[in-house]
């Protein structure tokens, strides 16, 4: 695992928001790609200077001035998948991505899954939350943290790991969507990196994520920060990484203290663990 980890790390490297722009007709002939191609993780690339468009499948892929661009596979992608450039001059540039398997940690429950207890009352109020959260994760700002190598916005005990489910009497529950970080109430939540504050429901948490605190890193990358006791920034912040932007809490539908951190590249939900590395110790 840590092996896969720090592959993915070097696909961060060296990528602040200051690294230089190349000039014009700089950049390669074909597309590179750093990084370990796996479910959950994230790669960057460089296309050439003169590519017109980028896809992955049929999603497009934003590229920036000096070429760099970024991708990522969800925790349940297919084995492969198709990137495609074209170029000015009408040529096209295709690469077949093999993304390797996890071995996720899966709890089998000899009983049966317990019923929704969604109700009414709750939809009606669940139905504007998940309007918000579609909302913000359209939005579309120029942060470049995605640049950035990640770290952790809180540091503790690992309670929660991406991708582990249960499966009831063989009928799978859904997935952890994020990684979990145990702490007391009121521990800071730093930015992990450069972004723009594209959710902050401070004044009424929502009926799950409770105080939910959403950053947007640029190129489609973006973070959820679940269950905060308090939220330090506001909608259309600009934060810089090591920021304090609120606190642990467990508000919403939480069984004790701790963070939620979820990630996401477009509709793909990524691994913050494969991004962030491992939790440093003696912290």
């Amino acid at each position: 695992m840590k092996s896969l980890t720090f592959a993915l790390l070097f696909a961060f490297a060296g990528t602040s928001s200051a690294a230089p722009l190349a000039g014009p007709g700089a950049g390669p002939a074909d597309l590179r790609l750093t990084g370990t191609m796996i479910q959950g993780g994230v790669v960057a690339g460089t296309a050439p200077a003169d590519t017109v468009s980028l896809r992955l499948g049929d999603a497009v892929v934003p590229i920036d001035a000096d070429g760099r661009f970024l991708i990522a596979f969800d925790r349940d992608a297919a084995p492969t998948a198709r990137l495609t450039a074209e170029l000015a001059n009408g040529r096209t540039i295709e690469k077949s991505l093999t993304i390797a398997p996890r071995a996720w940690r899966i709890e089998r429950i000899n009983a049966p899954m317990r019923p929704s207890s969604s109700t009414a009352a709750f939809l009606a109020l669940r139905k504007p939350e998940l309007a918000q959260i579609a909302a913000a994760r359209a939005l579309h700002t120029h942060a470049q943290g995605w640049r950035q190598r990640f770290i952790w916005p809180a540091m503790g005990r690992i309670s929660g790991l991406f991708g582990a489910q249960r499966v009831y009497q063989g009928q799978p529950g859904a997935y952890h969507g994020g990684v979990d970080v145990a702490g007391a109430t009121g521990t800071p939540v730093v930015a992990p990196a450069e972004g723009v504050v594209i959710l902050a429901a401070a004044a009424k948490p929502f009926t799950l994520e409770g105080h939910l605190l959403m950053i947007d890193h640029g190129h489609g990358l973006n973070s959820a920060f679940l269950h905060l006791s308090r939220i330090d920034v506001k909608l259309g912040d600009t934060v810089t990484q090591g920021q304090r932007i609120g606190a642990i809490g467990a508000t919403g539908r939480a069984t004790g203290p701790h963070l939620h951190w979820g990630m996401k590249w477009n509709a793909a939900r990524i691994d913050p663990l494969l991004i962030a590395g491992p939790m440093p110790q003696g912290r």
